[in-house]
């Protein structure tokens, strides 16, 4: 379980395909402060700890990871968001994320605004369903606000501190993001559908 308040961001090292499957291998602040199996959120998605070298830190990605979730086009150097599991007595700040990603979303717009900066994101129909204005929305792992909500189309405000400690400030137009919708209205779905 995580909160979607990301702790920091780790750079890419690389991303080698073993078959099916991946190692991604990670420069991460924190590495030392963790042990194999321990689970990490990875711009959104809960991967398990398998290697630990210095700073650098590897996971193993399964296939199925690999075909829902945007971690299959990390290259060297790009930067991702870092979230360690959630401790029983923390600080609950954002919402309830699990680290399970249901999609992808592409990135519309990342302009900014003032000190702020607007950020659009389309979203598949499947995620917009279970979306609400005010509502929130897990984007790369970043717990955020659904400002607005148009169809398909979902806008976020997004203040300096989140650009400043997040991978959002590298990323721009076109770019795939892995989204987590709200465990508690996939719930709510699935139970009216019965």
């Amino acid at each position: 379980m995580f909160t979607g308040l990301v702790e920091s961001t780790g750079q890419v090292i690389a991303l080698e395909e073993r078959g099916d499957q991946a190692r991604l291998t990670l420069e991460i602040p924190f590495a030392n402060e963790l042990e194999s199996g321990e689970s990490v959120a990875i711009n959104g998605c809960c991967l398990t700890v398998a290697e630990l070298v210095d700073a650098r830190v590897s996971f193993d990605v399964l296939t199925q990871t690999l075909s829902v979730t945007s971690l299959g086009d990390l290259k060297p150097g790009d930067l991702v968001n870092l979230e360690r599991a959630l401790r029983a007595g923390d600080r609950l700040g954002g919402h309830f994320v699990q680290g399970h990603i249901d999609d992808t979303g592409v990135i519309e717009k990342l302009e900014p605004h003032g000190q702020d900066h607007l950020l659009e994101i389309r979203l598949p129909e499947e995620i917009a369903a279970l979306s609400i204005d005010k509502g929130s929305l897990a984007i790369d792992g970043i717990s955020l606000t659904i400002a607005e909500l148009e169809d398909t189309l979902a806008r976020f405000w997004i203040i300096p501190h989140t650009i400043a400690r997040t991978n959002l400030c590298t990323r721009s137009s076109g770019q795939r993001v892995n989204l987590e919708a709200d465990v508690l209205a996939k719930h709510v779905a699935k139970l009216l559908r019965r």
